[in-house]
């Protein structure tokens, strides 16, 4: 794949005229081999809330960079999607799948060589598992309808030879890489000055709140695969986002994530406010200390409420009603949050990635006042975050999508990985138990690395 085009350029390949997509009923296909037998640019996104699809090839590619990357997108997907000529089941409608990144000045160096400003991909092959049902897509450019059903069928053919070749051994989970060595951008003793550096300005009224991250460089013992490491993380994350995007040879971003940005289904948006977070106990006694520290800690409900008040905000411009649920505590394999479902039925019809622009980057990854908070971040975090932290999903030809937040996350050329973590401050953040909680948030993506 080529590189992405500068300063708000759009690409869409191949170039040609009507898209045209068929869809066939399979039976079930691990999305794994089907992964594994694919060129990039690849994807793999799955969700609590709905199917997973696995996708690989291009049918159209779209790509923006700079500020105006989300109407970029938006415009271009429009003009793209808006001749499909799809015949099959809704579940199994062809997709754009990709995200964008943090910052609107995204530079795309190592590790981030091959991930644009924006970046989206409507495969060439997808596939889809929902309500029971695993569904293969064929989508082409400049292509008849014949050569479409032909290319659906050979495809379909070759998963089918495929799963009756397999046997349980076929598919077995592989282990993990191992780990040489890990690096960090941020020893302990900068952190420290990096967070009371942000307390001072919080002190001095510049900053309310903002979030600093680490990187976490990673040698790996052996090469990832990335099929498995995802079922890996299904395994200890099924409640979570699971995603992977590689767009070019060059690496592949992948994560599993707890927190939603938007879900935009017709005029109804879902989102979460997520923010605030401690370790899991090792007895049920234990964890349930864990569990009231943080309900009855003020600086956990102060930042939580901080989230929680800007994407009320946010939101209350495109919709006539904002509904904000009760806070509770979601718990994850190794951490547990501060967690509140708010939901939004817009004023008029709307596109996801309108929401996205709205609500990115959330005060839970951000900060307040946003703009203050985002310098902040540039000035003092040492690397760029690429698509760390930023949205990543999919959206369709109705404007009906979900993205989540690029968090729990790594990206990785086969052989190193970087890894990022982050923490909100506030007034009374203290950079030791900051500093611990980072740790923490990088367990997810290094577990599944390590070989124990």
């Amino acid at each position: 794949m080529e590189s992405p085009p500068r300063d708000g350029q759009v690409s869409a390949e191949p170039i040609g005229s009507a898209l045209v997509s068929r869809a066939v009923e399979l039976p079930d296909c691990d999305p794994r081999p089907f992964l594994a037998g694919r060129d990039a640019p690849r994807i793999y996104w799955t969700s609590p809330y709905g199917p997973e699809f696995a996708g690989g090839g291009t049918a159209a590619r779209i790509a923006a960079e700079g500020a105006d990357r989300f109407e970029t997108v938006r415009e271009a997907a429009d003009d793209l999607l808006s001749d499909l000529n799809y015949d099959g089941p809704e579940a199994a409608r062809p997709r754009l799948f990709g995200g964008f990144a943090f910052h609107a000045d995204h530079d795309p160096a190592p590790p981030w060589q091959g991930f644009g400003g924006g970046e989206f991909v409507l495969p060439r092959t997808q596939l889809t598992r929902a309500n029971g049902e695993t569904w293969l897509t064929v989508s082409a450019r400049d292509a008849s309808l014949e050569a479409v059903e032909r290319e659906l069928a050979e495809v379909r053919e070759a998963l089918t030879d495929a799963r009756e070749r397999a046997t349980g051994t076929d598919l077995r989970n592989g282990g993990p890489p191992g780990v040489r060595s890990t690096t960090s951008t941020t020893t302990r003793e900068e952190w420290a000055e990096q967070v009371s550096a942000a307390v001072s300005r919080i002190e001095a009224g510049d900053l309310r709140k903002v979030t600093l991250a680490q990187a976490l460089a990673v040698e790996l013992a052996g090469e990832i695969s990335i099929p498995d490491a995802l079922a890996r993380l299904g395994e200890s994350y099924p409640d979570c986002f699971r995603f992977c995007f590689e767009p070019t040879t060059h690496g592949a971003f992948f994560g599993a994530t707890p927190e939603r940005l938007a879900t935009l289904r017709g005029r109804t948006v879902e989102t979460d406010a997520l923010a605030g977070s401690v370790g899991r106990g090792d007895t049920p006694e234990e964890d349930a200390e864990l569990e009231a520290s943080i309900e009855e800690s003020e600086k956990m409900a102060h930042e939580h409420e901080l989230v929680v008040e800007t994407i009320r905000d946010q939101l209350s411009p495109v919709s006539g009603e904002v509904r904000v649920a009760d806070r509770r505590v979601r718990k994850l394999a190794t951490i547990q949050h501060l967690w509140t479902p708010i939901e939004a039925d817009l004023s008029d019809d709307g596109h996801v990635l309108s929401i996205v622009e709205a609500l990115h980057p959330t005060p839970a990854v951000g900060g307040l006042p946003p703009e203050t908070a985002l310098r902040t971040i540039r000035e003092t975090e040492s690397f760029d975050r690429g698509w760390y932290a930023a949205p990543v999903g999919w959206f369709d030809a109705e404007g009906d999508g979900t993205f989540a937040v690029g968090l729990r996350s790594a990206v990785t050329d086969g052989t190193t990985a970087t890894l990022f973590a982050g923490n909100g401050i506030i007034a009374d953040s203290d950079p030791d138990e900051e500093y611990e909680e980072v740790q923490l948030k990088y367990r997810p993506i290094l577990d599944e690395l390590e070989d124990e």
